[in-house]
């Protein structure tokens, strides 16, 4: 049991201020009292885990409010204290940090993981406004895993994949190395216990031996340093066992191979002396090529500075050696617990505390970004997309003014202009990375410099890119733009349908307020066999349902009406003045729903025949279609309208051609010389064979346009072919 004076000498070893003192003393007495006659699983008093950590974060130097809500953690969820309550007693700021670390109550839910995964979202929604949330719950987590034998098997298997999914990575990602090398193997003990003791064993077989390996590297550094007159502390540091599994396990190499088993750790003064400390080591032993990293001039997403060498040491032996300095190696262990330790007589502003977090941890600035733009309220799509997209996030590429964004493995240029900005996403029509124009589906490496070209008259993100996204984060945008973009086109041929209603009552002679009435048109839908308001009106737009039949069921009239002793036939139907709005003229035919087949896509001046689809009017394709080459009964004449109305044709080809630099740009230039619209492009590479093969959707004016431009584009060097595609 943690007492109050062993909490509150640990405070007053940062904390003098006396109304802070109190502050603390308190919330330690409220928790007492209301704890009172309740017990944890190992029969303890339940105050020593809130006294653990009210301590623990006392230990962390956090401001004398983050003691007093994890002193009050489980107070709101176990004993019956209304958050207004704590307000009164307290005040907000402390109320709402507790509010942000309680769990759920008793809503309903599916199951036990969408149950877990709506807690871990409004955890994550609560740091997205105060990080102290998350900090908080890190340490709630750690005491809970370190007393975790109390529970039984089951539950002890359950706590402990969730803490490895969920609270390490979030521990990692903040910096705090010490929480989250200590989650992680207690993690690692519950989940598979044999394997902890096998790597605990190894490790400890050879520790003595190791031990004096260190020993000995460390006295010939440290005379070598004392020589130059450089401050440093230097010692040995363990790699914690689950690192150790997890290398052997992800890079398939057996014990003896982890080379910075040996490791050891030189702490100095200022950068200046860790550059002089590097070369002097590299002077004096042989480095491994490629295995020197550079985190101080480029720092790691979590805030994490040093300098990393591997050297070859006495008899051949292999040794890590990390170089930072005092304020590195303090942030390197508590990451932005270190960096935001209290310091007594500045006023705290939250707000200003969360800004610098967005600044100096760039996925932090994400995952406000995330919480913000999910378009659904489901949790368990919440904790995927963070999953994947935060805490699986170890690609760091760069916007041309230097911004990191860090993204998964195998993000595409379309995932990181999502990144930047939704909008950004949507205008996509290019990428540039490292000033060369690349397709949009190529795969980000770290280092990349990724520039977006982006149109105000792109028509918007393409279903093809949902098949080469990685991250959620952008297919959920593209997914929803798409539903919007669905439901917008079906709107407005809902009103199409509504018009087309009007058009023929008036038409008629019947008065449109006795008819055009929702709720007489709703009690015929079952005669028309569909579901909904808007689907009989869709109906009618494309000429599914005819909209003489709707008249007649909602008039209950089926002879021709007499108006001013003159017959209004239903088959009336005026010359056609205007050209058809399609392009297309079928004989004899002159109201049908026709629209052009995106298999082949044709284009004027391509030979035509129309196709008689189910519901969808008339099926326009080339007459080279396979996909109507064996069709009879279906196909009819038709033809392109000489009057038609000037506008731009899809059409896709195909490029083969042997690789070499910029073949992109070349393409580019041609098409844009010939005036045609570039809509999408995707480029693979045969690396085995050097060939590249280029697939591009582009807008022609017709079939001599496209003609003349695959005829260009067959000119450019390396071009070995240019098809017209039939998908």
């Amino acid at each position: 049991m943690i007492a109050l004076d062993e909490l509150m000498n640990e405070v007053k070893t940062y904390i003098q201020d006396p109304d802070s003192l109190a502050l603390i003393e308190k919330a330690y007495r409220y928790a007492q009292g209301h704890h009172q006659g309740q017990f944890r699983r190992s029969g303890e008093p339940y105050m020593i885990h809130a006294a653990q950590v009210g301590y623990i974060l006392a230990t962390m130097k956090v401001g004398p409010r983050t003691i007093c809500a994890g002193l009050l953690h489980d107070v709101l969820e176990d004993c019956g204290v209304s958050a207004e309550q704590m307000s009164a007693d307290f005040d907000e700021e402390i109320t709402m940090l507790v509010e942000g670390v309680t769990k759920i109550g008793n809503l309903k839910f599916k199951d036990e993981k969408e149950y877990q995964a709506a807690n871990h979202r409004k955890i994550f929604i609560a740091m997205a406004n105060d990080i102290r949330v998350i900090v908080i719950k890190l340490v709630d987590r750690l005491h809970n895993m370190r007393t975790l034998q109390y529970m039984p098997p089951e539950k002890q298997q359950k706590i402990a994949a969730e803490t490895l999914q969920v609270y390490a990575p979030i521990a990692h990602r903040l910096g705090i190395s010490e929480i989250k090398n200590e989650l992680e193997d207690l993690s690692f003990y519950y989940l598979d216990r044999e394997k902890y003791y096998e790597i605990a064993h190894l490790v400890e077989e050879k520790k003595a031996m190791r031990d004096e390996q260190v020993k000995h590297m460390i006295r010939d550094i440290s005379e070598m340093l004392k020589e130059k007159n450089i401050e440093f502390r230097i010692f040995g540091r363990s790699k914690h066992l689950y690192s150790i599994y997890k290398k052997m396990k992800t890079k398939n190499k057996r014990f003896e191979e982890i080379l910075d088993l040996l490791a050891i750790r030189i702490v100095t003064q200022t950068k200046l002396n860790c550059y002089e400390i590097l070369g002097y080591i590299h002077a004096a032993y042989r480095p491994i090529p490629g295995r020197l990293k550079d985190y101080i001039a480029v720092p790691k997403s979590n805030m994490y500075q040093s300098l990393h060498t591997t050297i070859v040491g006495d008899e051949g032996r292999i040794f890590e050696i990390q170089i930072r300095t005092e304020e590195m190696d303090s942030i390197a262990e508590m990451g932005i617990a270190a960096h935001w330790r209290y310091k007594e007589g500045t006023k705290y502003d939250p707000h200003k505390e969360q800004r610098e977090i967005e600044q100096k941890l760039s996925w932090f600035r994400d995952l406000s970004a995330l919480t913000g733009d999910l378009l659904s309220d489901d949790p368990n799509e919440y904790m995927d997309t963070l999953q994947k997209d935060i805490f699986e996030a170890n690609v760091y590429v760069m916007t041309p003014k230097g911004r990191v964004i860090e993204l998964p493995n195998g993000s595409t240029p379309i995932d990181f202009a999502y990144r930047v900005h939704t909008e950004v996403g949507h205008s996509t029509v290019g990428a540039m990375v490292n000033e060369t124009l690349v397709p949009l589906n190529t795969p980000l490496k770290t280092g990349d410099v990724v520039q977006i070209k982006t149109s105000k008259q792109s028509a918007g993100p393409s279903e093809d890119w949902l098949k080469f996204v990685k991250t959620n984060h952008a297919k959920n945008k593209i997914r929803g733009f798409l539903q919007k973009k669905e439901v917008e086109k079906k709107q407005e041929f809902v009103e199409r349908g509504e018009q087309i209603i009007r058009d023929e009552l008036k038409k008629r002679g019947y008065p449109e307020k006795d008819y055009f009435e929702r709720k007489k048109i709703e009690s015929i839908l079952t005669v028309f066999q569909v579901g909904s308001y808007t689907d009989l009106m869709y109906g009618i737009a494309v000429k599914s349902i005819s909209v003489i039949s709707v008249i007649e069921k909602l008039t209950n009239q089926k002879k021709p009406i007499i108006l001013d002793n003159e017959t209004v036939s239903r088959s009336f139907s005026p010359a056609r003045k205007a050209p058809s709005k399609s392009g297309i003229i079928v004989p004899g035919i002159e109201s049908m729903m026709i629209s052009l087949a995106g298999c082949c896509s044709p284009i004027p001046g391509d030979e035509i025949v129309g196709y008689i689809s189910k519901g969808n009017g008339v099926k326009v394709h080339r007459r080279d279609c396979p996909n109507v080459a064996n069709e009879k009964s279906r196909l009819i004449d038709v033809e392109w309208d000489d009057r038609r109305e000037p506008r731009k044709y899809e059409a896709t080809i195909q490029i083969y051609s042997h690789d070499r630099n910029f073949l992109l740009t070349d393409l580019m230039t041609v098409i844009s010389q010939c005036k045609a619209s570039l809509q999408n492009i995707n480029s693979s590479v045969n690396q085995e064979e050097l060939t590249v093969s280029t697939k591009i959707m582009l807008l022609v004016d017709d079939y001599d346009h496209l003609k003349t431009l695959i005829a260009n584009l067959k000119k450019v060097n390396s071009v070995v072919s240019v098809e017209r595609v039939i998908q």
